[in-house]
C-alpha cells in the first residue's frame, strides 16, 4: 500500500466527523442559525428542530425525551451527573461514593474534587481483566452511600462492565447509579431501562459528531442540579443558548449508531482479529483485558522492550496515528492509571500502544500497519538496555 494520507487509529479519543452528520448541520450553520428562544420564525424553527434532536434521541435509546439534556461532551456530562447526584445524597446524609479504579479522569478528578467536601470514596478493583465484580460493589454500598458511578466500557483497554448486574444491585439497594457510556454507544446495544441506569453521559465526538456536544440521560427520578444559572435553557437547568448544529448533528449520529451496532462490529471484527495476531505475533506482548468482554474495535498490547512515546513518533513518521491510551493524559510521562489498576506492572506499561477503529478503517490500513510495525518494534528493541533484560530474563525489581 503506497502510504499517504494518514492511517487513523484512534478512534477512542476522537472520530473524524461523518458526511451525513455535517450534511445535516449545513442548513443550521448557514441559514438556520435563529435563537432557539426567539419568537420570530427562525427562532421557532430552531426549536423546533431542537426539540426534534431531543426526541430523535430519546427514541434511539428507548426513554423520554425529558429525560435527555444537552451538554459540551463528556466531562461536563461526567462532572454534572456525579456532582448532582451526591448533592442530592448529601442533603439525605449520605457522603458516600463507590466507583472503580479505572475510570476516566472527568469521574476520578470530579470525586477528588467531592473528596474535599467531605465525601468518602470506594474504589473497587478491576483485576487484570480490566472488570470490576459484582460482590465487590455488593461489599461496598452502604447505607451511606450517595451514588455509584462505574463506566460502560473502559476508553483505554475496551472492557466491558456488567452493566446490567451492577443496575440490579443498585436498584436493589436504592442507590442511584451513573455510568459514562462514552465508549459504548454506538459499539454496544444499550438498554438503559433494563440495566437500571439513572444517569448516562455521552459524547458526540466518539460517534462521528463534531466536537463540544454531547448528552446528559437523566431519569426523570434523578433530575440534575441547575449547572449553569442564566437563561431558562435545558428545563432552567443549564443555561446558554443552545448549539443547535451540534445538537441536529449529534442527533444523526446517535440514531445511525444505535441502528447499525451489528453492523460496526461484522465490519471491525475481522480487522481487529488480523491486527491482534499480527501484534501479538512479535512475541513478548501482552494484550490488556484479555479474558474480559471486550468491546471489538479497542486494542491495547503492551510492548515488552519498548518505551511507548518513542513507539508513537516512530509510526507517526509512518503516517499511522495510534496513542498508548486515554488522549486526555497523552501529554503525560507516568504510566496509564489503567493499566497500573489492572495490576501490570510500570516497565510493561511503559509501552502500552491502544489501536481503535471504526466503519472507516480498512483491510489495506491494517495491512499497512503490519507491514511496517514489526521493523519499528524491532528497531526500538535493539537500542533497548530494557530489553536485553527481558531476553537473558533478567528479574525486574
Amino acid at each position: 500500500m503506497e502510504q499517504q494520507e494518514t492511517i487513523y487509529f484512534d478512534n477512542a479519543a476522537t472520530t473524524q466527523i461523518s458526511g451525513d452528520v455535517l450534511d445535516s448541520m449545513m442548513f443550521w450553520l448557514t441559514k438556520g442559525y435563529g435563537n432557539a428562544s426567539s419568537i420570530y420564525r427562525l427562532g421557532r424553527e430552531a426549536d423546533t428542530a431542537l426539540a426534534k434532536a431531543r426526541s430523535d434521541i430519546a427514541a434511539a435509546l428507548g426513554v423520554q425525551s425529558g429525560e435527555i439534556f444537552f451538554t459540551s461532551g463528556g466531562s461536563e456530562g461526567d462532572n454534572w451527573a456525579i456532582k448532582s447526584l451526591a448533592k442530592a445524597g448529601q442533603a439525605k446524609g449520605k457522603n458516600h461514593i463507590v466507583t472503580s479504579l479505572f475510570e476516566h479522569h472527568a469521574v476520578l478528578h470530579a470525586l477528588d474534587s467531592l473528596k474535599k467536601d467531605g465525601f468518602e470514596v470506594t474504589y473497587l478493583p478491576v483485576y487484570e481483566n480490566g472488570t470490576v465484580r459484582i460482590a465487590d460493589l455488593e461489599a461496598a454500598i452502604t447505607d451511606k452511600t450517595a451514588l455509584v458511578t462505574i463506566m460502560y466500557v473502559n476508553n483505554e483497554v475496551g472492557t466491558i462492565q456488567p452493566i446490567e448486574q451492577i443496575g440490579a444491585v443498585c436498584a436493589a439497594k436504592n442507590v442511584p447509579f451513573h455510568t459514562d457510556a462514552v465508549q459504548a454507544v454506538g459499539n454496544l446495544p444499550i438498554d438503559i431501562k433494563k440495566s437500571r441506569i439513572g444517569l448516562m453521559t455521552v459524547s458526540g465526538h466518539k460517534l462521528h459528531a463534531q466536537k463540544g456536544v454531547g448528552f446528559l440521560y437523566a431519569d426523570k427520578r434523578y433530575k440534575p442540579a441547575p449547572l449553569i444559572d442564566g437563561g431558562a435553557q435545558e428545563r432552567g437547568r443549564r443555561a446558554g443558548t443552545e448549539n443547535i448544529a451540534g445538537i441536529v448533528g449529534l442527533a444523526k449520529a446517535v440514531v445511525f449508531a444505535t441502528e447499525n451496532v451489528a453492523n460496526k462490529r461484522a465490519h471491525i471484527q475481522p480487522l481487529a482479529d488480523k491486527l491482534k495476531h499480527g501484534v501479538l505475533s512479535l512475541g513478548h506482548v501482552d494484550l490488556n483485558g484479555e479474558g474480559g468482554e471486550r468491546i471489538s474495535g479497542t486494542l491495547n498490547f503492551c510492548i515488552q522492550g519498548v518505551e511507548a512515546e518513542s513507539l508513537l513518533l516512530s509510526l507517526d513518521m509512518k503516517r499511522i496515528a495510534a496513542s498508548s491510551g486515554s488522549a486526555c493524559t497523552s501529554g503525560s510521562l507516568d504510566p496509564s492509571h489503567v493499566l497500573l489498576s489492572m495490576g501490570i506492572p510500570h516497565w510493561k506499561a511503559n509501552g502500552s500502544l491502544r489501536l481503535s477503529l471504526s466503519e472507516y478503517t480498512t483491510e489495506a490500513e491494517v495491512d499497512y500497519f503490519l507491514q511496517v510495525f514489526p521493523p519499528i518494534v524491532e528497531r526500538l528493541r535493539e537500542n533497548s538496555p530494557l530489553w536485553e533484560k527481558i531476553v537473558k530474563e533478567i528479574p525486574f525489581k
